[in-house]
């Protein structure tokens, strides 16, 4: 048995920058912190007492007696990529999904990190996040960005940039008195709205080449964002800062935001919030606001109808919990198929790394060039 876990992360500039189609010719940097909110994966194999061979558990519970007929996109690739078999899948979360913290990546991350584990293997950060990129992007063919899966895993306050040849993550090098300063700034609130990011990540994709300049001055900003949070000057102009991306954002498209969020923004910029932003690819979710603390009081009388969830940053990223090995005889499985195929007079599934191209030492490189062709065909 193993159980992992992973954090949640909050973007502050430079989303959109993370898309295939834009950070190929421009280059995209984002500035991002993982918190303090987390998902839960539970992985065991599952007993022989049972009619059916597999049970993955979220918001439904699904028992099937075959991989294909999981029906979590998710949960499907990554029992195929890695060759998983009779397993028993719970998911558990702090925060609710579809609600702009990336909370899809991070079980992504999180069910990856469980699965390598208890088939005896240990994966860096890196591969954890390559290979939920992989997942998202290309096996399940989801529309969107890529920092998100690299932030859940990695954990922490980091610049991430890309570029044709891939990512790199650098921590911002802030002191521990500064960055605390900035937590106690924050303000996190749940809008009750949520929304599949991957409904509006499909419409910025086709923006990207209309709105280029807005996209490329938001880059910019990650520059400028990045001299606040690491100088001794005052980290009020970091929420002023959050307020203009918000604006250039809110352009590019017509579904990252609505009357709703527009008003409640409003509401909280009255009250004295400095700025904020409605966090992930837009639509509903969480709004995050800068305030001085003491108008903080305030904030929260005008925004008195929402979700207020105070919060810390948090630096270990992807993380296994608890583990404990199993015996399980993956040939004994596989002997069981191709008895039943013979008997049945079915053909025997392809073995999995050939249905995969034996792409599980694909290299980062290739895997974004394979995530390029597929974000085209999505």
């Amino acid at each position: 048995m193993v159980i992992t876990q992973t954090p949640f992360r909050m973007s502050f500039l430079g989303g959109g920058t993370d898309y295939p189609d834009f950070y190929k010719k421009y280059g995209g940097s984002v500035i991002s912190t993982t918190f303090d909110k987390y998902c839960y994966a539970t992985v065991r194999h599952l007993p022989h007492f049972f009619d059916y061979t597999n049970q993955i558990t979220y918001n439904i519970i699904e028992r099937t007696n075959s991989v294909d007929d999981i029906r979590h996109p998710a949960v499907r690739a990554i029992m195929k990529l890695l060759d998983m078999h009779e397993l028993r899948v719970v998911y558990e979360a702090d925060l609710p999904a579809r609600s702009g913290l990336g909370t899809s990546s991070s079980f992504a991350v999180g069910l990856l990190n469980a699965c390598y584990a208890l088939k005896g293997k240990y994966v860096d950060k890196r591969r954890l996040a390559d290979d939920a990129i992989y997942v998202e992007r290309v096996l399940c063919q989801e529309s969107g960005g890529i920092q998100d899966q690299i932030a859940a895993s990695f954990g922490g306050f980091n610049r991430i940039d890309f570029d044709a040849e891939g990512y790199t993550v650098n921590p911002l090098v802030i002191s521990k008195e500064r960055k605390q300063l900035l937590n106690d700034h924050l303000m996190l609130f749940f809008t009750g709205f949520s929304r599949f990011s991957a409904d509006i990540a499909k419409t910025q994709e086709k923006a990207i080449e209309d709105r280029t300049a807005q996209l490329l001055e938001m880059k910019g900003l990650v520059d400028e964002a990045e001299r606040i949070l690491t100088s001794r000057g005052s980290l009020d102009e970091f929420g002023r800062l959050l307020d203009y991306a918000w604006t250039l954002k809110r352009g590019i498209t017509k579904d990252i935001s609505n009357q709703s969020i527009d008003a409640l923004y409003r509401r909280a910029i009255q009250a004295g919030a400095l700025g904020g932003k409605l966090l992930g690819a837009g639509g509903g979710g969480f709004l995050l606001f800068y305030v001085e603390k003491d108008r903080q009081p305030r904030v929260l009388e005008a925004l008195g109808n929402l979700l207020y969830v105070p919060f810390e940053f948090e630096v270990d990223g992807a993380r296994i919990l608890y583990y404990k090995s199993e015996d399980f005889d993956l040939s004994g499985i596989k002997e069981a198929r191709r008895t039943k195929a013979e008997d049945t007079g079915e053909d025997m599934e392809e073995d999995i790394e050939e249905d995969i191209g034996e792409d599980m030492e694909v290299g980062i490189g290739e895997r974004i060039e394979t995530l390029d062709k597929g974000s085209h065909s999505a």
